[in-house]
């Protein structure tokens, strides 16, 4: 991230108040056809002052968003990461939430659902935002050509960045389009302070935050779509890793990062020396292993330089998700 905004989370101390500054600040991983996230002006927070002065009563007392994030903290991070943003639009000072996760019905068939509809206060037009965080790893030998979104696959080989962009071109991002979806938002959304919804078209919006990690010592293309400036780490096999330690500044220090607070780093003060995270890594891969987010902190100069790493076992991956099956001609 940028000095400004590292210095801004710097101000954070509580885990979730950080992760939801981190969904601020974080830039989208691809740029797609579709609209990008709430800005900040859109949220009311694009003035330095107001987003400190946001941050600092949260600080001050977590309570509201510690009830909205309740159990997701011990879930799924994509839950934890929705229900990040159902606080963020609810409380932000130019944003209302309307409704989180509505199913949208055919009859007895479930179509999909909504992940988040919000509206800002001085407009009062239905915006229907999906929301994603995505950790992808780059294969440079893998599905497609060199910058084919096929190629970047999740830690556990389940999906890839293929499989998500197609799913939320194809399915997801088009359910406003349907009858069924603005005859719900018509019969269950209502803004609070300006009175019914008017049967507008809903805008769609995407966010798909997250980090792009490439091969370490092996060159790789970013791929399609990537936005310029994705937050980047590397990945690298079990057996290297005393490789990339021993090329490490001496006083490097390592934190291991456990889910779902794969959002902001921790604080500078919670990284161990670096022989304790080496340790926990020898022990969990001395058998066949999960994958594992770690960062490191070293001292740069006057300041501090931050670095992801995602260390998996030798045998990773066990399986490439397929690629999206093309679409047919029109």
């Amino acid at each position: 991230m940028p000095e400004d905004d590292a210095a801004l989370l710097a101000r954070c101390h509580h885990p979730l108040v950080r992760d939801l500054a981190w969904i601020v600040l974080a830039p989208d991983l691809i740029a797609t056809p579709w609209p990008g996230r709430p800005s900040r002006s859109a949220l009311g927070l694009e003035a330095e002052h107001r987003l400190h002065h946001y941050l600092d009563a949260l600080e001050a007392n977590p309570q509201a968003l510690e009830r909205r994030v309740g159990d997701t903290v011990d879930g799924r991070m994509g839950h934890y990461h929705e229900r990040l943003w159902q606080y963020l639009l609810d409380s932000a000072p130019g944003t209302r939430l309307l409704a989180s996760n509505l199913r949208i019905h055919q009859g007895k068939r479930t179509l999909g659902e909504l992940d988040l509809l919000y509206r800002q206060l001085d407009d009062p037009t239905p915006v229907h935002l999906e929301v994603a965080i995505k950790f992808y790893l780059g294969l440079p030998q893998g599905p497609g050509q060199l910058h084919d979104q096929a190629r970047w696959i999740g830690p556990g080989g389940a999906d890839s960045l293929a499989t998500k962009r197609e799913h939320l071109d194809r399915h997801q991002l088009r359910l406003t389009e349907r009858a069924e979806a603005r005859l719900a938002i018509r019969q269950h959304i209502q803004p609070r302070d300006i009175g019914p919804t008017p049967d507008v078209t809903i805008r769609p919006q995407l966010a798909m935050p997250g980090v792009l990690f490439y091969p370490w010592r092996l060159a790789m293309s970013p791929p399609c779509e990537a936005a310029p400036d994705h937050l980047r780490g590397h990945w690298l096999h079990w057996r290297d890793w005393r490789y990339l330690r021993d090329g490490l500044a001496r006083q490097t220090r390592a934190a291991w990062l456990a889910k779902p607070h794969w959002l902001a780093l921790p604080r500078d003060e919670a990284f161990l020396p670096l022989h304790d995270v080496e340790a926990r890594l020898a022990q969990h891969f001395s058998r066949p292993a999960s994958p594992i987010q770690i960062a490191l902190l070293a001292q740069d100069g006057p300041g501090h330089r931050h670095r992801r790493l995602f260390v998996v076992d030798d045998s990773w991956p066990l399986q490439i998700p397929l690629p999206p099956r093309p679409r047919p001609a029109a």
